[in-house]
């Protein structure tokens, strides 16, 4: 990967005192591989709703950056819950999506049957089940675990490898934590 190559890292701030439908912040990050930060952009989503995906791909056009080759989102379910379509992502955005998380996983179906019913249950299901397959992936030692559209196992290696300089988490990912976390706090303190 280019050293130049710029990659959107997106995550968000979750506290656990907000409620069902209350906002929950939302940042990207703009990270080369050298570390280089060349942007940020916030924005918020619903906290158990299902506006995540439309929530990501807006942050993405609001930067309009067409030098964004990749856009990685801090795993599938921010915001408790509110899952994101990996496949309407990389459609809109026009660019490979890849979606991260640190700890091994037995899987959301059963979390979300205790955290939802009928509809709501139904609806987060088939988003869930539409997902790309999550893979487990080796870097340096440290596991991270990726479903990717627009990307083979290869390119996901490539672009994570040049992307994660130690401690087993992508810059662009760390980053755009850090921003969440800031600007939440910046919120809470309105």
């Amino acid at each position: 990967m280019k050293a130049g190559t710029r990659v959107l890292g997106v995550a968000e701030s979750y506290r656990g005192d907000r409620s069902p439908g209350e906002p929950s912040t939302l940042a990207g990050a703009v990270v080369r591989p050298d570390r280089s930060v060349d942007g940020f952009a916030f924005g918020s989503l619903t906290v158990g709703g299902l506006d995540g995906t439309a929530a990501v791909a807006e942050l993405f056009s609001e930067l309009d950056r067409e030098d964004v080759r990749y856009l990685l989102v801090a795993g599938i379910a921010p915001a408790w819950y509110n899952l994101l379509d990996l496949r309407e992502l990389a459609t809109v955005v026009d660019r490979p999506v890849c979606a991260v998380s640190f700890e091994e996983s037995a899987g959301l179906e059963a979390p979300l049957r205790e955290a939802f019913s009928g509809e709501e249950l139904a609806r987060r299901l088939a988003l869930y089940d539409r997902l790309p397959p999550r893979r487990e992936l080796d870097l340096d030692g440290h596991t991270l675990y990726w479903r990717g559209v627009g990307l083979d196992r290869g390119e996901a290696r490539d672009l994570l490898s040049a992307t994660t300089p130690g401690g087993g988490r992508p810059e662009p990912l760390r980053v755009a934590r850090l921003a969440a976390r800031a600007a939440d706090r910046f919120r809470g303190d309105l």
